[in-house]
């Protein structure tokens, strides 16, 4: 079974991208809303995972966000190699059985 991209890292780190660079320039939710055809609520929902959204309606979020949609998924990209190499590093090196990191 195919596990829904909503459900994967690479989502959740998008997720994580858009509200940092919300919070990082001192928005609200309702602010970014303003600029938008959403409603706060439905901001919410998005930053929750909650409402999925599309390649244009993630265009029209970092234009409110003051980015562009080639700038925003620069920034994933390196978030997600870096999720990527995170992963590789702990498949090479499994945490022994009566070793857990604390």
């Amino acid at each position: 079974m195919v596990q829904k991209s909503t459900h994967t890292a690479e989502y959740a780190a998008m997720l994580r991208l858009l509200v940092e660079r919300r919070k990082s320039l001192r928005l609200h939710q309702a602010d970014v809303a303003a600029t938008l055809p959403f409603k706060q609520p439905e901001i919410s929902k998005i930053e929750r995972g909650e409402r999925r959204i599309d390649v244009v309606e993630l265009r029209m979020i970092c234009a409110a966000l003051h980015m562009t949609l080639p700038e925003f998924v620069a920034k994933l990209e390196e978030r997600i190699a870096a999720l990527e190499g995170a992963e590789s590093v702990a498949a090479a090196n499994p945490a022994k059985p009566g070793h857990e990191s604390r």
